[in-house]
């Protein structure tokens, strides 16, 4: 033990007080070795930890109880079946508190569920389970009559001799799958082989991406959507509407002016807006100059001549010109409005 702590969680610790005469350390202590689990003892009843056999519909909030979920029950003795005991367990449940309580059925070898919930019942079809459907119970008892079993034998000896040919069949192709195991755990070693280098190829191929996850293989679908994708056009497109009114933006600020008469703010406004409005005919004009001198220059790179040239630089500088006037005659406008 490392510590004094874990020697008396274990109940390795003995007190200066304790003499072998007095018994063991649950008795010099007066507890029971069950702890908290035996406190009802007295009763008959013991604290453990019962597993849920089906599932159970709760009887408080009416939610699914599946099987399998652990409670801590209290087990109780309270009667006999011939010589087998039959047990009570009592539990509450996590949802709502509500206490359920489940008895064994030594008879049926089942459980029951006396109060507090109602046992799910569960249909399914024997052959879309893919299980053999077992006889119930009056089918059972029916087999005891001698006519009655010599009748069902002669119906399992058809069934048998009518199902003959497949299970021969299966037992044919089986045997010649399993004939030459060399073969194949051959197969199934290259096959493991094959999957662990594409699964190499993937990921080396993930890390030179910078990516911490595989690909999957590239497919003609997703070429297609990449193929559809319009990034590349509305990029362009963005960037020539940015470069064109960077072009066009005007060189002075109009100034903070003070509050106006209303009728001034409406000649203002009505100068401002006409102001705008040529504004922004003008850049228009200069976006379509400058895509067609674009276009006509990387189209005539080997034809072009001088004078076009000139005469294309000559149209944008009157553009230009005239932008900025216009650009002076509004802030005018407004000066003026406001004054």
């Amino acid at each position: 033990m490392s510590t004094l702590a874990a020697a008396r969680a274990d109940n390795f610790y003995y007190p200066p007080e304790w003499t072998p005469e007095q018994g063991s350390l649950n008795k010099f202590q007066g507890q029971h070795p069950l702890r908290e689990r035996a406190k009802k003892m007295g009763d008959g009843i013991l604290v453990i930890r019962f597993e849920m056999p089906f599932h159970v519909w709760c009887g408080g909030c009416k939610s699914m109880i599946a099987k399998g979920v652990r409670f801590n029950a209290e087990k109780k003795h309270i009667g006999n079946y011939l010589s087998t005991k039959i047990w009570s367990f009592k539990m509450r449940a996590a949802c709502c508190q509500h206490e359920i309580e489940i008895h064994t059925d030594p008879k049926n070898c089942d459980y029951v569920v006396v109060s507090g919930g109602e046992r799910k019942t569960v249909e399914y079809v024997a052959e879309d389970a893919g299980t053999t459907e077992l006889p119930s119970k009056e089918e059972r008892e029916q087999l005891l009559d001698p006519l009655v079993r010599l009748e069902h034998g002669g119906r399992d000896r058809k069934r048998a001799a009518a199902a003959a040919p497949n299970l021969a069949a299966v037992k044919a192709a089986a045997d010649t799958k399993h004939a030459d195991p060399f073969r194949l755990n051959r197969m199934l070693r290259s096959q493991l082989r094959e999957r662990k280098k594409r699964v190499a190829e993937e990921e080396a191929e993930a890390r030179s991406r910078g990516l911490g996850i595989r690909l999957l293989p590239p497919s003609q679908a997703d070429a297609a959507a990449a193929a559809a994708a319009p990034f590349a056009q509305r990029f362009s497109h963005n960037r020539a509407e940015k470069r064109a009114a960077i072009r066009t933006a005007s060189i002075f600020t109009p100034p903070a002016a003070p509050a106006a008469t209303p009728a001034a703010a409406g000649s203002a406004a009505a100068g401002s807006s006409s102001h705008k409005r040529h504004k922004r005919e003008c850049t228009q004009q200069l976006i379509v100059t400058h895509s067609s001198s674009s276009g006509s220059r990387s189209k005539s790179s080997s034809r072009s001549s001088g004078a076009e040239r000139k005469s294309d630089l000559a149209r944008r500088a009157e553009l230009l010109a005239k932008k900025r006037r216009i650009d002076v005659q509004g802030v005018l406008a407004v000066t003026r409005g406001q004054l």
